[in-house]
Formats: C-alpha cells, sequence, structure tokens
C-alpha cells in the first residue's frame, strides 16, 4: 500500500483535536509542507520489513474438539519439532497463546484478535526449537492476559485439571493446566502482574518469573513495558531450571534486557539449603481475604526449611502492603497507552516490533463492545486517570517504585530468600456464565497482592507447591536478588526433594 497526503478535511480534524484553531489557509499551507514527510513514509512502505527468519517446519493445526480438550486449555494443536539434539530433545511445550509461533493461530484470548496468524517466531520459540523441543501447540490464556482468574477468555473457562469448575488461574491458565495434567512436559507463561505464579499456585506446578529482563520478550504480545515477564512454567523444578537455561539471555532485540546476567541454573539443583537465609515477610500473610489454611500450609513449609538447615527468620518490609497499590498506575495507564493507543507495540524504544500484530490488534477500535470486562475496566481506569491527571500517577509511580525495590533489596540484603504465599487463596470457583460485573471482575483480580509488587521492582520470584487446603494447591513464593534465580532454584529443589508435596 502507499501513504497518501491528508485531506483537508483530515488536517483540520487533526488541529482540532490538538487544541489548535486555525484558519484554513494556513491549514493548507500546513498540507503543502507535510509533502516531504508523506515521501519518505513512501519510501519506508515500499521497503521490505526486518524481521527475524522462520526455520522449522509446522502446518496451521487444528482447534481441538471438546473430547481431546477435557479442561478447555488447548487453542490449537500444531506440533513444530526442533532440531534432532539438545538439552531440550524429548521435551513437549506449550505456548500461551501471547507468543507468536509463525504460521499458527494466535488469538491472547480475545475476540478482537481471532484470525490473526503471526509470519515470525519470538525470540523464546526458536531458541527452544534449536534446543530440540517440540512445541505442541497454544494453550488458552485469559483475555488479552488481563485476568488471574481463568473465565475470562474468549472461547470459554478453563478448567482447574484438581478440581473441574474451579479456576485454573490466570493468565497463563491453559499453560498451567496443559503442565499439572501431564499433556506436556513444559510450557511458557508471561507474567505482569502475576500471571505466571497465580496458575501455577493454583494448579500445583512450578512458575519461575525471572528477573524483568532475563527472558526476551521479543515476538510476546506486550501489555507495558516495564511490567512485561515470560518465562518457564513445569512440572518439575529440574525442567524449570533447564528450561530457563535454554530461554535465558539477551537477543539484542529486546530492550528490557539492559544488564542481563544469565547462569547454569541446573547446576544450583544439588546445593540444598543449610546455611541459607530465608526471610518470612510478615506483611506477605494475614490480608483480608487470606486464607487460614494458606497461610498455615506456607508457615509450615518455612518450618521444612528450618529442618533443612536453613536460617529461618521472620522480617518485616512494611512497603510491601502497598506494592499492589503501586502497580495499579503503571499496569493500568501502562496497558492504556501501550497495548491499546499503542496497538500492542507504542513508541519510544528500539527493538524488534511485530507489525502483523500491530495491523490487526489496531482494528479493536471497531470491536471494542467485545473486549472483556476485566480489560474495559482496566481500561476505564487508565484512561480516566490519563486524561484529567495527565499521567503524573503512572510517573510517580515509577518514581515510587524504586523505594519499594529498594525496601525489598535492603531485606534481600541480610537474607537469601523471602518467603511468603504467592496467592492469600486456593482456587476459587469458576464465575458462572450469568455472574454479574463485580463478581466476574473480583475473580479476576482479588489474588494479585503478593505477586504484582515483584512485576514492578523485576526481582525474580518463584510459586513452588507446598500442600493443600479443602483438596486444592496451595503455593509458596520464593524471591531473590536481581539475577539471582539460582538460590530459589537450589530452594526450591531441595523441598520438592524432601518429599511429595500433597502429603504435607
Amino acid at each position: 500500500m502507499s501513504v497518501e497526503r491528508p485531506t483537508f478535511a483530515q488536517l483540520q480534524a487533526i488541529v482540532t483535536s490538538l487544541g489548535m484553531d486555525l484558519p484554513p489557509e494556513k491549514i493548507e499551507q500546513f498540507r503543502g509542507l507535510m509533502d516531504g514527510a508523506v515521501a519518505a513514509y513512501n519510501i519506508v512502505d515500499a521497503l521490505p520489513d526486518e524481521k527475524p527468519r522462520v526455520t522449522y517446519p509446522r502446518t496451521p493445526g487444528y482447534q481441538p474438539l471438546p473430547e481431546e480438550n477435557e479442561y478447555n486449555a488447548w487453542y490449537v494443536k500444531s506440533e513444530v519439532r526442533g532440531a534432532d539434539s539438545g538439552p531440550l530433545a524429548g521435551k513437549t511445550v506449550a505456548l500461551k497463546d501471547n507468543v507468536c509461533l509463525a504460521g499458527v493461530p494466535m488469538m491472547n484470548g480475545a475476540a478482537t484478535l481471532e484470525g490473526f496468524v503471526p509470519d515470525v517466531d519470538a525470540t523464546i520459540v526458536t531458541r527452544m526449537l534449536d534446543a530440540g523441543a517440540t512445541i505442541m501447540g497454544k494453550a488458552h490464556c485469559e483475555a488479552f492476559c488481563l485476568s488471574g482468574g481463568s473465565h475470562t477468555g474468549a472461547l470459554g473457562p478453563v478448567h482447574n485439571p484438581r478440581k473441574k469448575g474451579y479456576s485454573a488461574g490466570g493468565s497463563s491458565s491453559g499453560s498451567a493446566v496443559l503442565v499439572a495434567a501431564g499433556e506436556v512436559d513444559m510450557a511458557i507463561g508471561g507474567d505482569q502482574g502475576g500471571s505466571i505464579r497465580i496458575p501455577a499456585a493454583f494448579c500445583g506446578i512450578y512458575g519461575m518469573k525471572g528477573t524483568w529482563g532475563l527472558v526476551p520478550y521479543t515476538g510476546v504480545m506486550p501489555i507495558e513495558s516495564t511490567i512485561d515477564h515470560t518465562g518457564p512454567m513445569t512440572a518439575t523444578v529440574a525442567d524449570c531450571a533447564l528450561l530457563l537455561e535454554v530461554l535465558a539471555g539477551p537477543d539484542g532485540l529486546d530492550p528490557r534486557q539492559m544488564g542481563c546476567t544469565t547462569a547454569r541454573y541446573t547446576e544450583a539443583l544439588g546445593r540444598g539449603v543449610d546455611g541459607l537465609r530465608i526471610g518470612i515477610v510478615t506483611e506477605g500473610f494475614g490480608w483480608g481475604n487470606s486464607e487460614d489454611g494458606v497461610d498455615a500450609s506456607v508457615r509450615a513449609a518455612a518450618e521444612r526449611f528450618r529442618k533443612m538447615g536453613a536460617v529461618v527468620e521472620e522480617v518485616s518490609i512494611p512497603m510491601h502492603r502497598i506494592g499492589k497499590d503501586i502497580w495499579s498506575p503503571i499496569g493500568n495507564e501502562g496497558l492504556m497507552a501501550q497495548m491499546m493507543r499503542g496497538n500492542g507495540m507504542g513508541f519510544n524504544w528500539k527493538g524488534q516490533y511485530t507489525l502483523g500484530l500491530l495491523d490487526m490488534h489496531a482494528a479493536w477500535r471497531e470491536r471494542a463492545n467485545d473486549l472483556s470486562d476485566t480489560l474495559k475496566v482496566s481500561m476505564f481506569v487508565g484512561e480516566y486517570f490519563t486524561r484529567h491527571y495527565r499521567g503524573r500517577y503512572y510517573a510517580k509511580a515509577q518514581n515510587i517504585a524504586r523505594r519499594l525495590g529498594a525496601a525489598y533489596d535492603a531485606a534481600l540484603a541480610k537474607y537469601d530468600l523471602l518467603l511468603m504465599p504467592t496467592l492469600p487463596m486456593v482456587a476459587t470457583e469458576i464465575p458462572p456464565a450469568d455472574a454479574d460485573l463485580p463478581l466476574y471482575v473480583q475473580r479476576a483480580f482479588e489474588m494479585i497482592v503478593n505477586t504484582a509488587p515483584f512485576d514492578v521492582t523485576g526481582h525474580p520470584s518463584m510459586s513452588i507447591p507446598c500442600g493443600l487446603s479443602d483438596g486444592l494447591p496451595v503455593g509458596l513464593m520464593l524471591t531473590a536478588k536481581h539475577w539471582d534465580e539460582s538460590t530459589i532454584f537450589a530452594a526450591a529443589a531441595a523441598f520438592e526433594a524432601a518429599g511429595d508435596w500433597k502429603t504435607f
């Protein structure tokens, strides 16, 4: 296609929308002055896009029928075989459906993206295939990843494999279910407010949100660049460490990866916890919606660490209680600016822009009524505060986030790990199809009080299953210094080796 100089009416509308009052003859003069820019745009339009090569063959796959999709966790099944050998040879992987897999449909849980087919592979896809993995397809996720419950996807709720009718957690709902149900060895999740760790906790698997920037986000649909994370969800600690080894490291295309520092995470698995210092964060317990069984299970798990040789003490981090509040302006105003107004890509960063996704997602304006109610409420908050308060609270929250990070760093100067419940509750019932709006939204955001703060500060944070409450899994969250995922893996592996968590 080619671009054209704006008509007089188009430019006049722009002038008015920008709060300017110009006479018609001056508007016409400005219109003439735009000819040079229009010519430049046409040169750019004629050039081929710059994008990574797609190498491994694949087919579009198919949407499985209910009889082979018991929990509604799959969106598309499409087997893509990687290299003949490598560290992930023999491992099967499901991709959260916000990850681009060239030639295979992607809808990110949203009706407005249905029919989109990427023409690029995300960096993490290429890395897994190069390492010998077999990708089995795309897992359902929540609508534009805006829910910690599993009831908002356009193709219906995703069920917890440990108790049908109950939430699998979100937004990486299908990813967690396919791992917990044993349909794949590994899955990719995404985490902006807890969306790896929430479903990992609800479903009883391992979910690692690495340090912000550790895993390249290139080819994954963003929400807000300063809180975007992607990473592994697995049934074992060893698989989690192995997958992170393959995923981690700069790709030269993602500006989130400043100062990226990697390690051989699998080498930490046998270190144990003898002498490790673990701080139980007082403020991570006793929320208004905390369940006694969850808090008790996590404290019992802390005692197990003590018996294994760790030094376990209580530590107070008062700012943790307002971490989610600091997250709110960043998450809401940021997503409105980048994911919605910026058509998923936004502006002002160097790296790989996914043009096909940008073009497809831009059409949300013609189908705005079809957006999920969880996205709508986030959009309303973000637009209101940006429009009426000039974005000052987004800016102020980003400034205060440094103070929040410093509060965690101060505790981590004394302790190797911070420990608290991943979530205040176990999995809740999926809201009925006719649920009223308050319940629908409550079930999406009620659980993020402990997870969201670490998306803001970027500390590595992992959910590990530590017991059952009312027959449902409880998640324990371990957080470490930036780039120190190895210490988390060492502790998680020791806890896993101590016994079957379902019997604790």
